[in-house]
């Protein structure tokens, strides 16, 4: 099976509600996340013309529309944080969330979201996502 990665990069700010440590307090990350997809029909042989599967260009724009524009310079927070701090409700790029938005649950949505917007000949096999440069959580199916 051909699989087909495209990597992503987008900036978010969370806090991490309940966590006794720095991540507690809103901070920011950049982003670096791998999608992986292929074509849910096994070929044998040359793929004839165009040549691919898949399309670069079509992963991109579905990924985009679907995850980066939702997350993208977003302050991320879960209700039980803004419950605890109220003060942190004003800014108008915050996306509330009933978890707490780990790498974890960034990739459960991530991979919830893009399924449901895929060409239906589509399969979302891994997602990588990056916290840091050392530092990443994966999705596979």
């Amino acid at each position: 099976m051909i699989q087909l990665t495209k990597i992503f990069h987008f900036e978010m700010a969370h806090a991490i509600h309940g966590y006794d440590g720095a991540c507690k307090n809103i901070h920011g990350h950049s982003y670096e996340l791998h999608v992986t997809l292929a074509h849910t029909e096994q070929k044998d042989g040359y793929i004839p013309s165009p040549g691919f599967d898949l399309d670069f260009k079509e992963i991109k724009k579905v990924v985009k529309d679907t995850v980066i524009d939702m997350l993208d310079h977003k302050v991320v927070l879960s209700q039980a944080f803004l419950l605890k701090n109220p003060s942190s409700i004003s800014p108008e790029n915050l996306f509330t969330w009933k978890v707490e938005p780990t790498a974890e649950n960034l990739l459960i949505y991530i991979a919830q979201e893009l399924s449901k917007n895929l060409p239906a000949e589509t399969s979302l096999c891994r997602l990588k996502l990056f916290e840091t440069k050392d530092s990443y959580a994966e999705w596979s199916k």
